[in-house]
């Protein structure tokens, strides 16, 4: 199936996506999307044949627990809608905690990176037949992006990935900046990647800018596409004629003219490693080894393990626990702060009263409450949150702001506002279920 050059649709560049020459399909954050109603630009973009694929971001294929039947369901009514050729995902995990460790359930707010181990592969194996069991179109997986490097891995990136797709069958989504980003943070070559990955599964390719600070690269999706990330696009165009590129801008969105430049910077880069002889998949590939393993236990215990690991990790970097060893202490802080930072920024857009009727101190509010409260529900959840709880303080202290602050509350959440009374119940509770 053949996708060519798209971009990432999203409503904030919306118009400028409309009236960009030859975009041949776009992608669409698929959680963006009610299940009922397209919005009007998708629909315009549709009629005049333009392949719109959902892109989900919240299932947590890697994540200790099997995929929630209603995340499952609302991605397939998502395909259904749009008649989409397939569906993406991602390699990550996004929650953690819960009934299997006895503890409180965390969100992470962020794709994180599974370790690359066979037990965690075990698990995505098995996550990922549960999801293409409930899909009515194939399913690709994205690689992502990380800061931190899990302790005591088994296999490569590449390694991996091939192992996922020969037990699945499923399709590869590569991210050629999320492969940029790893060289950075994590040291891994890659052409090593691409030489070891089954470039034919892939059903296409990302393209995305982001900026290196203090050694780190940070996968912001709100830069400019530079030129080491265009570099790792021609190695894979080395390897295999890809299916269909896609340019991603989730933030900062930069004037029309500039995506349509990108765009031909893209393609440019595709046709030079094509002019130099690419095209076959003849560096597809090569066949993963797996050690001999003697009889293990069931997937269930298996289960167990990994989500022990993955809440353990979760919990430092959202609630402030002990980092778990092995990790590298610096790069959890990172991470730490960066989810944070991002939290704050989405709550910002779900619910953009908020920095209105803070102003200059939002950021610092939402943090120190961040530092706290650990996100459990989700983005909108959090602000209802965020807004009680400085409610409950007595916040903000200006008697304007807090009236209206009061009044937004009280439109999405209850009649009346909370008390100091409500505090003191729900830290009972939260005591008795810590115990």
């Amino acid at each position: 199936m053949k996708l060519g050059i798209g971009i990432g649709w999203r409503p904030e560049i919306a118009d400028a996506v409309e009236a960009l020459a030859g975009i041949d399909w776009v992608e669409a954050v698929a959680e963006n999307i009610c299940t009922d109603h397209l919005p009007d630009s998708l629909v315009r973009l549709r009629a005049r044949g333009v392949t719109v694929v959902p892109h989900g971001v919240s299932l947590g294929l890697g994540g200790a627990e099997r995929p929630e039947a209603g995340r499952l369901a609302d991605l397939a009514a998502r395909a259904e809608l749009l008649s989409t050729p397939l569906v993406t995902e991602h390699i990550a995990f996004v929650r953690a905690g819960g009934p299997r460790t006895a503890s409180p359930g965390l969100e992470a707010g962020h794709l994180l990176p599974v370790p690359r181990t066979w037990d965690a592969l075990d698990v995505l194996c098995e996550n990922v037949r549960i999801a293409q069991d409930s899909l009515p179109v194939p399913l690709a997986l994205e690689n992502i992006a990380a800061l931190i490097s899990w302790p005591d891995e088994e296999l490569t990136e590449g390694q991996f990935l091939a192992e996922l797709v020969e037990r699945t069958g499923v399709r590869l989504l590569i991210d050629v900046a999320n492969l940029h980003t790893n060289h950075v943070n994590r040291g891994e070559d890659p052409a090593t990647a691409l030489d070891e990955l089954p470039v034919e599964a892939i059903a296409y390719v990302h393209v995305a800018g982001g900026v290196e600070k203090d050694g780190v690269w940070h996968d912001t999706h709100a830069h400019p596409v530079t030129e080491p990330v265009l570099d790792v696009l021609a190695e894979l165009r080395s390897r295999v004629d890809p299916p269909g590129v896609l340019l991603e801008r989730d933030d900062d969105f930069p004037p029309a003219e500039e995506l349509a430049g990108e765009l031909i910077t893209i393609r440019a880069t595709l046709d030079r490693a094509a002019a130099l002889g690419a095209g076959t998949s003849a560096h597809a590939g090569k066949s993963v080894s797996r050690p001999a393993r003697s009889p293990g236990p069931s997937l269930e215990s298996v289960r167990d393990r990994v989500a022990v690991a993955q809440t353990a990790l979760l919990s430092t970097l959202v609630a402030g626990t002990p980092a778990p060893q092995g990790f590298d202490h610096r790069r959890l802080g990172i991470q730490s702060r960066a989810l944070a930072a991002k939290r704050a920024g989405v709550v910002a857009k779900v619910a953009p009263e908020l920095p209105e009727i803070l102003g200059a101190g939002y950021r610092e509010a939402f943090l120190a409450y961040a530092r706290a409260r650990p996100m459990s529900a989700g983005y909108r959840r959090d602000a209802l949150d965020f807004a009680e709880g400085l409610l409950i303080a007595g916040l903000p202290a200006d008697d304007t702001a807090r009236r209206r602050l009061t009044h937004w509350w009280q439109d999405r959440a209850a009649a009346r506002p909370p008390r100091r009374s409500t505090r003191l119940v729900r830290a009972a509770r939260a005591a008795l279920i810590g115990r």
